[in-house]
């Protein structure tokens, strides 16, 4: 799969938004801890671009299954068509620019069976630095007539992700920094460590403010990591947004079967009985 299919930079965007029948916007600036997206959207969006929040329009509600876990199928529907998505039509998706809230989102709509959605590569600074024309009015689109339809992309629940973590023939990837991975801290969930047998690679060594790397080099990165050609791959994070953009970086890397742990770390210590393990710290 290209780039092009997944990609698309700030010029080549605003080109296609000046044709006759341009791509549904939305904007899904998002913070894991901070104020909600939606002031940032109010100051200032991509014109005719639509504000649609991450926790409550593209996720469940939090719980045992994670802080991010999936969306109902129902409920999910409902918010596109608000947002005026329509079957078949492109779409394209933003954030603040670290890429990770966009790359849930590209993953929400690709597993919710809706192809055409590409990523802006750089998100809203990549707009910005380009000159490009920004608005504080706010669109009321024409409902969309999208149809939901899940399962269009893989995904791992706890079990699925401890068989791949332990089965020898492939990787599960932990995304997390490093001394999450390790145990060392934990800021957000109640337990640090790794689910057993996961290999780390944090997501900053292949994204940079939001870029990504051309194909090669990702593959390269990846392959370090004990990705290998045909074996299965999956990936996790706190709670299935950092890894969502790994999985979106290893479709660019030619690995459009890998496999998103949805639930993640927050799902796997919600239950006590689930084996976590430590690594030494770096320095040992």
């Amino acid at each position: 799969m290209s780039g092009s299919d997944l990609l698309v930079e700030a010029g080549p965007l605003a080109a296609e938004l000046d044709a006759a029948d341009p791509p549904t916007l939305l904007d899904v600036r998002w913070r894991l801890i901070g104020p909600p997206g939606r002031a940032d959207y109010a100051a200032g969006h991509l014109p005719t671009a639509v504000f649609v929040d991450l926790d409550t329009a593209l996720c469940g509600r939090p719980g045992p299954a994670g802080r991010h876990p999936l969306p109902d199928p129902a409920a999910l529907q409902t918010a596109l068509r608000a947002a005026g998505v329509r079957a078949g039509h492109p779409v394209v998706v933003y954030d603040g620019g670290d890429g990770m809230s966009a790359a849930r989102a590209w993953w929400t709509l690709r597993w919710a069976g809706h192809r055409p959605v590409r990523v802006l590569h750089g998100g809203f600074p990549a707009w910005l630095a380009a000159g490009l024309p920004v608005s504080t009015d706010e669109p009321s689109p024409v409902a969309g007539d999208v149809a939901v339809a899940p399962g269009a992309l893989p995904v791992l629940d706890a079990a699925g992700a401890a068989r791949l973590a332990s089965a020898g023939d492939g990787v599960l990837l932990d995304v997390r920094a490093a001394p999450r991975y390790r145990g060392e801290h934990e800021p957000i969930d109640p337990v640090a460590g790794h689910v057993p047998g996961a290999v780390n690679l944090p997501a900053a060594e292949y994204v940079a403010d939001g870029r990504f790397p051309a194909g090669e080099a990702l593959r390269d990165r990846f392959a370090v990591a004990g990705v290998t050609a045909g074996a299965p791959v999956g990936a996790y994070c706190g709670s299935g947004v950092t890894a969502a953009q790994a999985v979106l970086a290893l479709h660019l890397a030619g690995r459009p079967d890998a496999a998103l742990y949805v639930g993640s770390w927050s799902n796997w210590v919600a239950d006590p009985d689930r084996p976590v393990a430590v690594a030494p710290p770096a320095d040992a």
